[in-house]
């Protein structure tokens, strides 16, 4: 049997205090208060084993820079060699899997992981602390001497809690008051990279989507196993009830607890009633017409008063089942996300419980990935002065997207203070509009922008084919105006007139200028979108057609895309040249395992943002960095029919194929039957051998 090293943690943890000690650094244990907040944080998060029974750091400090800011410092001691960190393959600290569930084991067994999870907990359920400071403390005997090991890393809400690395130490003596200074600007330093960025938002995408399906498939199942037995139709507006009355609004409405629900039978005092109570008093708070509220209040109310949800079974509703896992579990997340389409990854699990209606197609509600969506706004050249609208709004994630490139480019050209805030709210309250019919959609919608800080004034559940244009719905005197667009964004139901060119007749029709871009079914410009692509080209004129990926929306089936770029209030001229561009392969690589987790059926091959960057450049005639479409762009002309306006109806099918040509058609159709033959049996549950 092999020797198990014994632990020295004890040994270890009397260095540090006797470090800190040395260095006259106030510190306290681990059965020490700090102060109340930093309790009641560390109280309140789950444990490192997963549970509720709180977290006890081995030394704390909260430390007090030149200019007087505090921050919170969790050091955790482990006493044995190779205790110190366990790194992923990307080299950041380990505490989630590829699903994105919590890996206890790291926690438990790491300092550095540990101390990060403490960290986290800071951050995650306190109001006053926005960062923190983790720290890894793990020593090992070596003939009789004691090594030790220090990882010391900085994590803020602005950076996502996203570990970063402040420098490397041998000991505590950074934290003395004479180079607290000097701590100071190193973690100024501390910001995140694009890639860090992206690679954040997608971690915290696939904790989300894991999340919501534990927590679906609770909801699914019936009293008999455990389950809550709350209907498919009802799910939706439940979650986003529950994530309003969790917010709260800034220093007028406090954010709902979990103890607030008491699961009392009354009319106006039963576990519903107090959540809809909560989601009024928020909706008040905001600067929104009469008429969203009387329409939100009027959908959450047909579900949190239902009696079957806010009766108590076993001594808790429903309603405090589904809360908790809200306020435990998601709202950390919604708090640490900047300008992410949070309930683009709600909305894409909680499609799977809306049931379709009589006439609906199966890709008629589908999100549309974040990274097009800012692509798309981005071909259409969205600025601070940008009005945008969506006639088929979903869950908000093009104004979602729009909201951010707006509020950027305000930041990057407004100096004052005052005159930015200015704008913000004026882009926030006027200049987005977004339309969607059905009301457990819309909700999602609303939800998002309010989440964004609230673009919410102007999302509307209407029908976009009898919509006048106008805002409607009045924060001051605006409502019979008519919206101003000078940008549309649309990706349709395809099931609808014309694959859904319908809608864009109707948008255009009622815009003097500007531009517009549209994901939809490819084949809509080939024939399948008359009579309205013939109509479209009578005033406004096509500048690109981009053949997007056929498995863009994972988990729906294959239907091949393309985006078609019009600049508005211009009629084609048939000598002018369109770019037809060939985007099928986008850098990202794309599965459909029913059981695999978002990392693994959607990943970046490592050119898929300097492929959407050069995408960009060359639709916008800017100079490119990459050469990654080369041979995938061609310059043609275009009848006024509306039936030619897809890459492949623009190829050049002269050329003599080479032997390089048939070795790639050879490599393709079998990349394609290996990929169909994967799928299929993965669908039906069969293994495959090869």
């Amino acid at each position: 049997m092999a020797k198990t090293t014994k632990s020295i943690e004890e040994k270890v943890e009397d260095i540090a205090k006797k470090q800190l000690d040395e260095y006259q650094v106030v510190h306290f244990a681990k059965t020490e208060s700090v102060n109340t907040e930093i309790d009641e944080a560390l109280a309140k998060a789950e444990s490192k084993s997963g549970g509720r029974g709180g977290n006890y750091p081995d030394i704390k400090l909260l430390i007090e820079f030149p200019d007087m800011k505090r921050i919170p410092v969790m050091i955790e001691v482990k006493g044995k060699k190779g205790d110190f960190a366990k790194f992923g393959k990307d080299g950041d600290v380990m505490n989630f899997n590829e699903k994105g569930e919590v890996i206890y084991e790291n926690i438990k067994r790491y300092a550095v992981n540990g101390a990060i999870h403490y960290a986290k907990a800071i951050i995650n359920y306190s109001k006053s602390f926005q960062e923190t400071i983790a720290i890894g403390f793990n020593g090992y005997d070596v003939a009789g001497e004691i090594k030790t090991q220090i990882g010391v890393y900085y994590l803020s809400r602005e950076n996502m809690l996203l570990p970063k690395k402040i420098a490397d130490y041998s000991d505590l003596s950074f934290l003395a008051m004479e180079h607290l200074a000097s701590l100071q600007s190193a973690i100024k330093e501390l910001t995140l990279t694009e890639v860090e960025k992206e690679r954040r938002n997608t971690e915290y995408e696939i904790q989300i989507e894991t999340i919501l399906q534990k927590l679906n498939q609770r909801m699914e199942d019936g009293d008999e196993s455990g389950g809550l037995n709350i209907k498919a139709e009802s799910r939706v507006q439940l979650v986003c009830g529950m994530i309003l009355a969790a917010l709260g609004y800034k220093d007028v409405v406090a954010p709902l607890e979990i103890v607030d629900l008491k699961g009392q039978k009354g009319k106006n005092t039963n576990d519903g009633a107090t959540v809809l109570n909560r989601i009024d008093d928020v909706l008040n708070s905001k600067n929104l017409p009469q008429e969203k509220k009387d329409t939100i209040h009027s959908i959450f109310s047909a579900i949190l008063l239902d009696e079957n949800y806010y009766t108590p079974r076993n001594g808790e509703s429903p309603i405090k089942s589904v809360f908790t896992t809200i306020k435990d579990d998601i709202m950390p997340m919604f708090r640490s996300a900047q300008h992410l389409d949070f309930t683009g990854r709600l909305f894409n699990v909680l499609t799977s419980w809306i049931p379709l209606r009589p006439g609906d197609d199966k890709n008629d509600v589908v999100l549309t990935p974040r990274y097009v969506t800012e692509m798309m706004a981005r071909l259409c050249k969205v600025d601070m002065n940008s009005f945008v609208w969506d006639y088929t709004a979903g869950s908000g994630g093009f104004l979602v997207s729009a909201m951010k490139l707006m509020i950027e480019d305000a930041k990057q050209n407004i100096k004052s203070e005052r005159d930015l805030a200015t704008k913000i709210e004026q882009i926030q309250l006027f200049q987005l509009l977004g339309l969607e019919i059905r009301p457990e959609i819309y909700i999602l919608a609303v939800l998002n922008m309010i989440l964004m800080g609230d673009g919410s004034t102007h999302i509307l559940n209407k029908d976009s084919l009898t919509y006048e244009g106008k805002y409607e719905q009045s924060v001051e005197s605006e409502g019979d105006k008519p919206f101003p667009a000078n940008v549309f964004l649309l990706n349709p139901p395809y099931s609808a007139d014309g694959k859904g060119f319908v809608f864009v007749e109707k948008a255009l029709a009622k815009m003097k200028n500007g531009r517009a871009a549209i994901l939809i079914q490819e084949n809509a410009g080939s024939g399948q979108g008359l009579p309205f692509t013939t109509r479209l080209l009578e005033r406004n004129t096509l500048l690109a057609s981009i053949k997007m990926p056929s498995k863009l929306f994972i988990g729906k089936a294959g239907v091949q895309t393309g985006i078609y770029l019009f600049e508005v209030g211009k009629k084609h001229d048939p000598a002018a040249l369109v770019k037809f561009i060939d985007f099928s392969n986008d850098g990202f690589i794309r599965q459909d395992k029913k059981k695999a987790s978002l990392s693994k059926n959607f990943r970046d091959d490592g050119t898929g943002r300097e492929r959407y960057q050069e995408l960009v450049d060359i639709v916008l005639d800017r100079k490119r960095s990459t050469h990654h479409l080369d041979g995938h762009i061609i310059k043609d002309t275009i009848t006024l029919d509306g039936n030619d306006w897809t890459y492949g109806q623009h190829q050049s099918h002269n050329a003599i194929p080479t032997v390089a040509d048939f070795r790639k058609s050879v490599s393709d159709y079998m990349a394609w039957q290996i990929s169909t033959l994967l799928t299929d049996t993965s669908q039906s549950g069969e293994a495959v051998f090869l």
